[in-house]
């Protein structure tokens, strides 16, 4: 080790463990010039939000891969301090953790039957492990993927070997199965994670009625059924491209929204809420895995284009937000996260390639176009939302306008058997979500909202 950087003027010169102290973290840009060093080690576990952000800009500025040690939060959670790793995209994010109300999640889980639908995906097995630390008395894992299922089994299993699972194949499809579940194992908590939400692939031919089905008809009859089996909450996982959607993913995801909204008012006792934000870092189909990849081959990066902008989070504060809504939730309820800034794609692009101890020139980045149904930016509320404040600090009510009468016949649609095309689906959506706009389609019907809406055969 060549040297140690740091801010405190009672260290400059000193030494800590043999390694002298050699300057102030600015000067890091000069001492790599003198010395011979091949590495930026950033060591500081405790620091977050914008300082940190500023810590790692310096060590990017050198030119050389840059490394830190795990942050508090991975320490508290068991992992060495020697363990060095590489810097990853939630240590850009400069945004301060979510506190949570530790108590009132406590409350609401511990001791409780919990369901989780979708427990494999990437949000759905985080969502286990944060549920786990609560001492559920039973989680029921439901799965359609056999690999998934086991994946999260092995993890539970290995951190929390005295917690009862249960490990079921299922798809939120069949209404039957769901509903054989709920009555033999009688969940009390249920959040549904089960979802399609890859844009492009939904928009395609012959995946757009798998996406209504899957996204809007699962979530009703996972919601049905988890209130004819008495439970007392049921939390659908939703996303920011349900506001002004420009795709079928996001459509469907409105809808099924508007499906919460709709049994929240009907009388059950089952409290129905739904958890919106925007992109997760690391989760399946996000662009961090892929940008990574291209690096590592030597480039280009691609980009869909220059100015397109997201709202990221990390997988755990995605669900952490989840299990909180759960806590304090009233029933009709959609939650949002104040994400802060978004972020440019292609500014997270250069950053990763910065770190990765390469420069633009090196490594390159070409723009690719939109893709079918993708949006310059995203928006967690629509223009007729608004949002009352909660106890929990960045987490927001929003106060969702909308006329839900009309999903009932989506879903009416959604249960027929046969198949319905693409532009059908969408001709189907727009009746239901007025807010939709299929982006790059011409669908002349569908611009119509006085056309009858189709019921298929009976």
């Amino acid at each position: 080790m060549a040297g140690l950087l740091d801010d405190h003027p009672a260290k400059q010169r000193a030494r800590i463990g043999g390694v002298p102290v050699i300057g102030p973290l600015a000067s890091v840009v000069e001492h790599v010039r003198l010395l011979d060093i091949s590495h930026v080690i950033i060591a500081m576990p405790s620091l977050r939000g914008p300082a940190r952000r500023r810590v790692i800009d310096l060590a990017a500025e050198t030119g050389l891969p840059v490394l830190t040690v795990p942050s508090a939060e991975e320490l508290l959670e068991g992992a060495a301090v020697s363990r060095v790793r590489d810097i990853e995209p939630e240590d850009l994010l400069g945004r301060e953790p979510v506190v949570l109300d530790e108590a009132g999640i406590s409350e609401c889980l511990k001791g409780k039957c919990v369901m989780i639908t979708g427990a494999g995906g990437s949000i759905g097995s985080e969502l286990c492990r944060q549920v786990a630390r609560y001492g559920p008395s039973r989680l029921v894992l439901y799965e359609l993927s056999e690999f998934n299922l086991y994946t999260i089994e092995q993890s539970l299993s290995d951190s929390f070997p005295a917690l009862p699972l249960v490990r079921l194949i299922g798809d939120v499809k069949n209404a039957a199965h769901l509903r054989q579940v709920m009555a033999r194992w009688q969940p009390q908590i249920v959040f549904h994670a089960a979802a399609y939400k890859h844009v492009p692939l939904m928009e395609e031919e012959h995946n757009a009625w798998a996406a209504l089905q899957n996204n809007t008809l699962g979530t009703w009859q996972a919601a049905s059924e988890a209130a004819r089996a008495g439970a007392e909450r049921f939390v659908l996982i939703s996303t920011d491209k349900a506001v002004n959607p420009t795709n079928v993913m996001g459509a469907t995801k409105r809808a099924a929204e508007m499906v919460i909204s709709h049994l929240a008012s009907q009388g059950h006792a089952t409290r129905f809420m739904a958890v919106r934000f925007g992109n997760v870092l690391g989760s399946s189909g996000s662009v961090i895995p892929k940008f990574k990849e291209q690096i590592a081959k030597g480039g280009p990066v691609t980009v869909t284009h220059a100015e397109i902008t997201r709202y990221f989070m990390t997988i755990p504060e995605a669900a952490r937000l989840v299990v909180q809504a759960a806590a304090i939730g009233e029933t009709g309820q959609v939650y949002v996260l104040d994400m802060g800034e978004p972020v440019r794609i292609v500014d997270l692009a250069r950053d990763l390639i910065r770190l990765a101890g390469h420069t633009v020139d090196e490594i390159g980045i070409v723009y690719s176009g939109l893709r079918a149904g993708e949006k310059l930016y995203e928006e967690l509320l629509a223009d007729a939302d608004h949002t009352l404040p909660t106890p929990i600090a960045r987490l927001l009510i929003a106060r969702i306008e909308a006329d839900v009468s009309r999903v009932s016949a989506l879903v009416d649609r959604a249960l027929h058997p046969d198949s319905a095309t693409a532009d059908e689906v969408r001709r189907q959506l727009m009746c239901a979500v007025p807010e939709y706009r299929a982006v790059g389609e011409t669908i002349a019907a569908a611009s119509s909202r006085d056309v009858p809406f189709p019921v298929g055969p009976t």
